[in-house]
């Protein structure tokens, strides 16, 4: 932890964001490019068995790094390797789309918070598509990771439109998705969150569903990823629709636009402009959103609760809330390469510390 604060306060924050990213995961990927390399990550990233049972899934435990990181489909095994349960893969939409302008990322230190706004940049379904075929055929049936693809619209697609830029990546990801997300929440996208309204959202996951019974071999669990920043009333409508619908479960929450609260400079917090805002400032809401929704959706639905995971106990304040699974994303970046590792152990302290 002290070697990674140390490069992290000397070097990482001291470069712009996203280049940061970009180095890191590319560090991670040629890591992973050798049978040798990932099992030295693997090595040193050691975690104990922590099953979790889910949508008909198996995950090996319930820490997942949440869709963002890894838009493209590029680097599963060595993200994997890193301790995580599950990868959420995107958000990946129909057609390649550069994303917003640059600089896009950014960092609040302070409040152990990131800012983006980078607009689904992506290589589009049929490249992702392509990797995850790949990948499949190269793993067969002896990785554990359980792999989710996150789905979003294309910016250039019309609202009218937007029904079939989701089905058509559906048609190309689902054969390959251990499940699938209809991200109907980034704040980064024009347009994207008004999908949230019920009556827009039903048709949508209708189509979707529709499409993936189609083209996989298999049933694939469907989720919804939903925004931290809608109402109370909102929240139940969609949670009444998720339990009807049925969907197999809701990742709450994606980013928030508020900036309530915040510790950092009021003036470079303005500075930065608009984005979702991720990290510990959004631990509250989500776990209100959390225990709204498993208050009216009982047990019949897998919640996965993301925002402000940054320890074990969070881990296990998210379960006794009605959590199933949760993800991560900021915890990672501030915490570095051995946090999930760290956490997770942590974790299997606690469960048989309790087992006494």
């Amino acid at each position: 932890m002290r070697a990674y604060g140390w490069i992290f306060d000397s070097l990482l924050r001291r470069v712009d964001a996203e280049r940061a990213h970009k180095w890191s995961f590319r560090t991670l990927r040629t890591l992973e490019s050798t049978p040798a390399g990932e099992r030295l990550v693997r090595r040193v990233c050691s975690v104990p068995d922590l099953p979790v049972r889910a949508m008909g899934l198996q995950f090996p435990n319930p820490l997942g790094l949440a869709a963002g990181f890894d838009k493209d489909a590029a680097g599963i095994d060595g993200l994997a390797a890193l301790g995580f349960g599950f990868i959420e893969v995107g958000t990946v939409t129909a057609q390649p789309q550069p994303g917003n302008p640059t600089p896009r990322l950014f960092r609040l230190v302070q409040d152990r918070a990131i800012v983006n706004r980078m607009g689904f940049n992506n290589e589009g379904a049929a490249a992702a598509a392509d990797r995850l075929r790949r990948r499949k055929t190269r793993r067969s049936s002896s990785s554990r990771t359980i792999v989710g693809v996150n789905i979003g619209m294309t910016k250039a697609v019309p609202a009218d439109k937007a029904i079939d830029d989701y089905v058509a990546s559906t048609r190309l990801l689902a054969p390959y998705a251990d499940y699938l997300v209809v991200n109907v929440s980034s704040p980064n996208t024009p347009g994207l969150r008004d999908l949230q309204a019920v009556d827009r959202l039903r048709p949508l996951l209708s189509a979707v569903r529709r499409a993936a019974d189609q083209v996989a071999r298999r049933h694939v669990p469907l989720l919804v990823k939903i925004a931290p920043d809608l109402d109370d009333d909102e929240i139940r409508a969609i949670a009444e629709l998720a339990a009807d619908f049925p969907l197999e479960g809701i990742i709450a929450t994606n980013t928030t636009t508020s900036r309530n609260g915040l510790r950092s400079d009021r003036n470079l917090v303005g500075r930065l402009g608009p984005g979702g805002l991720s990290g510990a400032p959004l631990k509250e809401r989500s776990l209100e959103v959390l225990r709204l929704l498993r208050q009216h959706v009982g047990d019949s639905l897998t919640l996965v609760s993301v925002g402000g995971i940054e320890s074990a106990e969070d881990i296990i304040e998210r379960k006794h809330a009605g959590a199933t699974l949760v993800q991560a994303y900021t915890g990672l970046v501030y915490g570095g390469p051995l946090w999930p590792s760290r956490i997770l152990r942590r974790l299997a302290a606690e469960r048989d510390g309790g087992h006494r």
